[in-house]
């Protein structure tokens, strides 16, 4: 398969690597260039593109890069993309943080509806709701007991089946969280979120979020992350995380 894959972070980069070494043709880039990709794409056996050269001819196209860098993105990068590639979105809101303020976000519009209308097409909400961590040195085959899972939402049936496959060839089990409407439910501090769970977990985890309670303990979240120290574990965060929505 065909990758295009802008944004070579922590979840962007763990993904190129593990798909390029799982056989696809992987293309990656960033905003700064192919240049400033090629030593990354030569490491991991992918080819060096622009943010064009990554989205053309693409089967699919993952998205990993933050909000303001989305908002900046030329909804003419994919008006030549056919509408039934998958285009994943990975992102997550962080106001005060990492983003600024977004007006139609903290009047509480899904985070990925919103991303939609910044690229012009609907996005595929997937790997947002998995810790870089995780997502690079807990995949299991499938079939593993355990198997750590991970939230797809989009309203294409056919484009999401795609990206829960992809989720599964890389290591973790898909969760259908429904349409892109409902993708709030696996935003930042819900239940589902960043918790190291099963699927069956996952599921009751999704089901339990309750509309318009995550911003409120995200804007918290920093402060309790303050009282692990200079270097918390990653079994410090999943606690931490799981704690601000004990499952019953």
């Amino acid at each position: 398969m065909k990758i295009g894959i802008i944004g070579i972070g922590n979840i962007g980069g763990t993904l190129a690597r593990k798909l390029a070494s799982a056989g696809h043709e992987v293309r990656v880039a960033n905003s700064k260039g192919a240049d400033a990709v090629q030593p990354f794409a030569e490491e991991i056996g992918a080819t060096a593109a622009d943010t064009n050269g990554a989205i053309a001819g693409a089967d699919l196209v993952i998205i990993s890069i933050p909000l303001p860098a989305i908002e900046k993105l030329s909804k003419d990068h994919f008006s030549d993309l056919p509408a039934s590639v998958p285009v994943v979105d990975t992102s997550n809101y962080y106001p005060g943080l990492r983003d600024p303020q977004i007006t139609d976000l903290d009047a509480g519009e899904v985070e990925s509806v919103w991303v939609s209308k910044q690229l012009g097409r609907s996005v595929i909400k997937a790997f947002n709701n998995i810790l870089a961590h995780s997502l690079a040195e807990l995949g299991q085959p499938e079939g593993t007991p355990g198997r750590l899972a991970v939230a797809v939402a989009g309203d294409n049936d056919a484009a999401k089946q795609l990206v829960m496959r992809i989720v599964s060839e890389v290591g973790f089990d898909p969760v259908d969280s429904g349409p892109l409407s409902e993708s709030w439910r696996q935003q930042p501090s819900t239940p589902g979120y960043c918790c190291d769970y099963d699927a069956p977990t996952m599921r009751k985890a999704l089901d339990a979020a309750v509309k318009g309670e995550a911003s409120k303990k995200r804007d918290q979240l920093m402060g309790k992350f303050a009282t692990l120290g200079a270097n918390p574990t990653h079994d410090d965060v999943v606690a931490m995380n799981r704690s601000l929505n004990p499952l019953q």
